[in-house]
């Protein structure tokens, strides 16, 4: 706590699933937290929980490098954790030159507008399992090439090699970070599969797969998420050398999509609900889970939630929110 109390610092995409995990232990670490706020979505964890009312909100968007040098002046940034993105694969096949405008544009941007900055001392990015693509060989580690082919992951590929450049070409303090698939309370992106679930469950209602059932996943709780970005920037100002590293975050215990429907239901004590397979799914990997012993190794982290523990507080989230929605 010593290390964030006071500290200066801009969460990108803060009233997002982990930008409002960010924020909530950042508040409680005791860093000084600016918070860059796009949308302003009153359903969302961040306004319902009073979490805006703790820190100092921008409104703006990632892609205004003007913008964001403002902020990295005026706020005198020390730590930036990068999280602005579009992150639902069906929205970015539907239109890519909005997600390449997010996720690529948008990361330039920051990197850009921090290069220009005399007090940034540790920037965070945030890519990807699908930066890596479609790969053979399984579980992906940091020396799997990038080789994203479809509209998403192209433009976490590309993001992540740009994070990269900047560390290696300019000398900025960057690592990149490469998750697993989050969830947690507070995501309301309905056509994910564990929000979707539960409300389906909640609701009782059958859940939806789009796809068949067997596409293989890491999940990791946001909280776990959280704690992985706060080590890395920790990490990062200890040892200058990692600069320009990317680490694989995961709980390393990859499943179908099938089995997390299974335990999303057990969790909401709705086992009896069958699933509707749709099998409609297109443009995603079918196998895709990271190994993060280099997350373990080098900055020492790892894990504080079994699956079953993140979807136990997950569960009880959504029961609050869907009654109270009534």
């Amino acid at each position: 706590m010593s290390f964030w109390r006071g500290r200066q610092v801009l969460v990108t995409g803060a009233t997002g699933l982990l930008g409002t995990s960010m924020l909530r232990l950042l508040h409680d670490v005791g860093a000084d937290v600016v918070a860059l706020v796009r949308d302003w979505v009153p359903q969302s964890e961040t306004v319902r929980s009073n979490l805006l009312e703790r820190v100092r909100v921008v409104r703006g968007d990632v892609v205004d490098q003007p913008l964001i040098e403002r902020v990295l002046g005026e706020y005198e940034i020390d730590t930036i954790f990068h999280l602005a993105a579009q992150t639902i694969v069906s929205i970015a096949n539907r239109n890519p030159v909005g997600t390449f405008e997010s996720n690529i544009r948008g990361t330039w941007s920051v990197l850009e507008a921090a290069r220009r900055s005399p007090t940034v001392k540790q920037i965070v990015v945030a890519s990807s399992d699908k930066a890596y693509g479609e790969q053979a060989v399984l579980p992906y580690s940091e020396a799997t090439p990038l080789e994203g082919r479809h509209a998403y992951d192209v433009s976490k590929s590309c993001a992540d090699l740009i994070a990269q450049m900047y560390a290696r070409s300019f000398g900025l303090p960057v690592c990149v970070t490469r998750c697993g698939n989050f969830f947690g309370p507070g995501d309301l992106n309905w056509n994910r599969i564990v929000p979707g679930t539960f409300r389906s469950a909640i609701l009782g209602q059958r859940p939806i797969i789009r796809s068949d059932g067997k596409f293989v996943r890491d999940y990791i709780f946001v909280d776990d998420g959280a704690s992985a970005y706060l080590r890395t920037a920790e990490a990062l100002s200890a040892d200058r050398s990692l600069s320009g590293e990317a680490f694989n975050f995961s709980n390393e215990a990859p499943l179908t999509v099938l089995d997390l429907v299974t335990r999303v239901l057990a969790a909401a004590g709705r086992s009896d609900l069958e699933p509707e397979i749709q099998n409609t799914a297109s443009n995603e990997i079918r196998e895709q889970f990271l190994d993060a012993g280099k997350a373990r190794q080098r900055l020492g982290w790892k894990s504080r939630f079994t699956l079953d523990e993140g979807l136990e507080k997950t569960h009880a989230w959504y029961r609050t929110f869907l009654t109270e929605a009534r």
